[in-house]
């Protein structure tokens, strides 16, 4: 407003047209907010009175005002990721990642390749959020204001019906599908978050290229449901009761996304190798998956996504030999070795013999975002030096080890400079023999540290690893981007760093069932000028010991019990 005497006045005017409406006060704001002349301003003020004008029959009159920001956006690519979100439910918080995997599926996105796209999928975000159109979920989630989601669904279903045409049911408690025969036009349809059970019919949708079916009490789908969907790109069955996909499931040759995550699915059917387009795989938390044919993720030849982390927890007992389940991991290794395309992974690892299997290949360790080690029950000791040099990980569980009692780490300084430079979530569960987690002060990213049913567990940090290698200290700073620590079942637990730490980003620690931890590195300077959050049973609070008075006085108010 500072760069033209009259744009103070323009704006004055501007703001009456948003009729006192805080919502469009505020999306309409930041919309001018890069209009540096009076020209642009007026222009702007025509147009937003044009919008108003043209639809005067609308029930809520916010919508022409909102919609001004939204023809405000850069590009149509950005506008056609907006309307996408609102096949969301109302006060939905939509994951980051999953929504671009969405937008890419959907071939919305421009770059090249798969790096590329996901790289501006998090610019467009990040433009929707300043824009006001979308609101920050925390997690990495993002929310959609309801009155915004409204506006939205307006434009796509009734102003650009034949651009955009979405039929949206998210979230409205149906026990039935829509009568099929009202798909037909349907571009993208959303049926997720309700108690559907079964699809029974065969639509006919010829132009259909997303369909969420996910968050259903769904345990049916007819075999031929998907045969006359030609054009379906991105297909969402995650949190369902599935335990099979129909066979005819080999009819959609376009898909390019498939999320299956966090479903009843027990088996994956060959007919999937017909999916010669499939890009995205998401098998996560699929507990009850047993079989996966061998041969079939190696067909899946344009694979660039292959998400497992946390699958096929039953596979450890019920697997057979043909599915690659079977063992501890060396099977699916073998499997992804084929995909040439392969940029993104997450897998569930189960011994030693499979892990090493996977550190052999420099394509597999170059693209794993996360690791979960479960049930490493054929060694006591886990080299995680190994594990140091996987450049894109960012996620690290070990998990149900229950002989596992070091975490081995080497110490030398040309570890020291590459070691987890993206790791941010550690969780270590059920490792009762486990006695520290010293390696975790070497990342230097690291936000949040998860530690449950460790028994055995005395130190976080052991300062004993470093008496040898003193001067290994002082280039560290340990835990500098903690923002969560939450320790629930360490029952011999003394120590979780043996000096104060500053934890210039702490939000919260809690701590559960850890009666023999006296004492919390923190001083007079930690998290100074943060409003932390610390939860604990008011008998452990009440013995904790503190470096000074003015550190208690300073941290007392941040207790929570539980």
């Amino acid at each position: 407003m500072n760069s033209h005497p009259d744009i103070l006045q323009l704006a004055q005017t501007a703001a009456r047209e948003c009729g006192g409406l805080p919502l469009a006060l505020i999306t309409i704001g930041r919309a001018m907010a890069c209009k540096k002349t009076p020209e642009e301003w007026s222009y702007a003020i025509e147009v937003l009175r044009t919008s108003s004008s043209q639809f005067p029959g609308l029930g809520n009159e916010v919508y022409p005002l909102l919609k001004f920001s939204y023809d405000s956006l850069p590009s149509d690519t950005i506008r056609s990721c907006h309307l996408y979100c609102s096949l969301y439910p109302e006060d939905y918080c939509i994951s980051k990642e999953k929504l671009i995997d969405c937008w890419i599926g959907e071939r919305l996105l421009t770059e090249r390749d798969r790096t590329g796209e996901q790289k501006e999928g998090y610019h467009i975000l990040g433009i929707l959020l300043h824009a006001c159109l979308l609101e920050e979920g925390g997690g990495g989630e993002v929310k959609m204001h309801d009155v915004i989601r409204d506006m939205a669904l307006w434009i796509a279903c009734d102003i650009e019906k034949e651009k955009e045409n979405f039929f949206v049911y998210a979230g409205v408690g149906l026990v039935r599908a829509p009568d099929v025969r009202g798909w037909e036009k349907a571009r993208r349809l959303s049926l997720m978050q309700n108690q559907i059970r079964n699809l029974s019919e065969i639509p006919t949708c010829p132009h259909l290229l997303t369909l969420f079916l996910n968050e259903n009490n769904l345990r049916k789908i007819h075999n031929d449901f998907f045969q006359f969907m030609p054009s379906l790109k991105v297909l969402n069955l995650s949190h369902c009761e599935l335990t099979k996909l129909p066979v005819g499931i080999s009819e959609l040759v376009s898909l390019q996304h498939l999320d299956l995550s966090e479903s009843d699915i027990e088996e994956l059917p060959g007919e999937l190798k017909a999916l010669v387009n499939l890009k995205c795989l998401d098998l996560e938390y699929t507990g009850n998956l047993i079989t996966i044919p061998r041969q079939l993720i190696s067909n899946l030849s344009r694979l660039q996504v292959l998400r497992m982390f946390g699958a096929s927890h039953k596979a450890i007992k019920e697997a057979s030999e043909n599915s690659i389940l079977f063992g501890g991991g060396e099977l699916i290794v073998e499997e992804l070795l084929g995909l040439k395309h392969l940029e993104v992974i997450s897998l569930t690892l189960r011994n030693s013999h499979g892990l090493q299997s996977f550190l052999r290949s420099w394509k597999l360790r170059r693209c794993t975002r996360a690791l979960l080690l479960q049930c490493f029950n054929d060694s006591t000791l886990l080299e995680v030096s190994a594990l140091a040099y996987l450049k894109q990980l960012n996620r690290l569980q070990i998990a149900n080890s229950v002989i596992l009692e070091e975490l081995k780490m080497d110490y030398a300084e040309e570890v020291q400079q590459f070691a987890f430079r993206s790791l941010n979530m550690v969780e270590i569960c059920n490792c009762i023999k486990l006695k520290d987690l010293t390696f975790l002060v070497f990342a230097p990213n690291l936000k949040s540290i998860k530690v449950g049913i460790c028994h055995a567990m005395e130190e976080i940090a052991s300062e004993g690893k470093f008496a040898e290698v003193p001067e290994v200290m002082a280039n560290l700073n340990p835990f500098e981007k903690l923002q969560n620590l939450e320790v629930a079942g360490a029952r011999n637990l003394k120590s979780i760093y043996w000096k104060p730490l500053p934890f210039p980003h702490l939000k919260a620690m809690s701590f559960l069932h850890c009666k023999k931890l006296k004492k919390l590195p923190l001083d007079s300077n930690s998290a100074k000028e943060r409003k932390i959050v610390i939860s604990g049973e008011r008998n452990w609070r009440e013995q904790l010991q503190w470096e000074d008075e003015a550190t208690r006085n300073a941290f007392l108010r941040c207790f929570r019990d539980v």
